[in-house]
C-alpha cells in the first residue's frame, strides 16, 4: 500500500479518506509504526513547513490536525499493543490568566503529528498544576503559551515554580505566543522558544536532542 496516499490526505485535509486508507493499511496488516512515519508525520511536517512559508494559515493546518487525528485514533489502540514509545512526551498549557487557546492547540496537534505524546493541561494553567504535570517522569518538555503581554509574567511564575518543587533539572521549559520573544525567554531562563506552531516543533526536537 502506498503510504504517500495518507499523506497527501492529511496534508488536504481530507478527514474520510485519511480514516479510509488507515483502515486499509491495518486491514493490510501495515506496522502501526510505518503508518505513523511514513504517513502521519510525513503529511503534517510538508503542513509545518507550507505553515511557516506562509502558504498554509491556521484555518488549514486546523483541518489537516483533524484529518491527522481521524488517522491517529484507529492507531492508537494498536500503538498501546505494539509497545510503540512516543519521540517524547510534552506537558502544555496557557498559562495563568490567560484563555487563548488556538495557537496552544496547533502546537499540540503538531507535536501529536511528529510523534510526541501530548499532556493538554488547557487554559489558564496555574504554576502548581504545571508543576504536577513536570513530576510525571515521561514529561521531558513543558510548554508555556501566552497570548496577552499582561498574562507573560505567569510564565516566569511558572519556571520559577517548578524550579523550587525540584523538576526543574529534569525537563526543558519552550515558551511560545504572539506577544513573547527571544529575548523574554532568555530573561526568564526558558530553554527555548517558538514563534509559530511549526517551528515548535523544530525547537522540541532540537532541545530533548541537546
Amino acid at each position: 500500500m502506498e503510504l504517500k496516499e495518507l499523506a497527501d490526505a492529511i496534508i488536504a485535509g481530507n478527514r474520510d479518506r485519511a480514516r479510509a486508507l488507515t483502515e486499509q493499511a491495518i486491514a493490510a496488516k501495515v506496522a502501526p509504526q510505518k503508518l505513523i512515519n511514513q504517513g502521519l508525520i510525513a503529511g503534517m511536517s510538508v503542513v509545518g513547513e507550507k505553515f511557516k512559508n506562509n502558504e498554509f494559515y491556521v484555518p488549514e493546518v486546523l483541518i489537516a490536525a483533524r484529518a491527522m487525528h481521524a488517522s491517529l485514533d484507529l492507531l492508537r489502540p494498536l500503538i498501546a499493543e505494539a509497545g510503540i514509545e512516543p519521540v517524547g512526551t510534552v506537558a502544555i498549557g496557557t498559562v495563568k490568566g490567560d484563555l487563548h487557546d488556538i495557537g496552544k492547540n496547533l502546537v499540540a496537534m503538531m507535536l501529536e503529528g511528529a510523534g510526541y505524546e501530548v499532556k493538554d493541561l488547557g487554559v489558564d494553567v496555574k504554576p502548581e498544576q504545571f508543576v504536577e504535570a513536570a513530576k510525571d517522569k515521561r514529561v521531558q518538555l513543558v510548554a508555556l503559551s501566552a497570548l496577552l503581554t499582561t498574562t507573560m509574567p505567569a510564565m516566569a511564575d511558572t519556571i520559577k515554580a517548578l524550579q523550587e518543587a525540584g523538576v526543574r533539572r529534569k525537563i526543558k521549559v519552550m515558551i511560545g505566543g504572539a506577544p513573547v520573544t527571544q529575548s523574554y525567554a532568555d530573561e526568564i531562563s526558558a530553554a527555548g522558544y517558538a514563534p509559530d506552531a511549526a517551528s515548535a516543533v523544530d525547537k522540541a526536537k532540537e532541545l530533548l536532542a541537546a
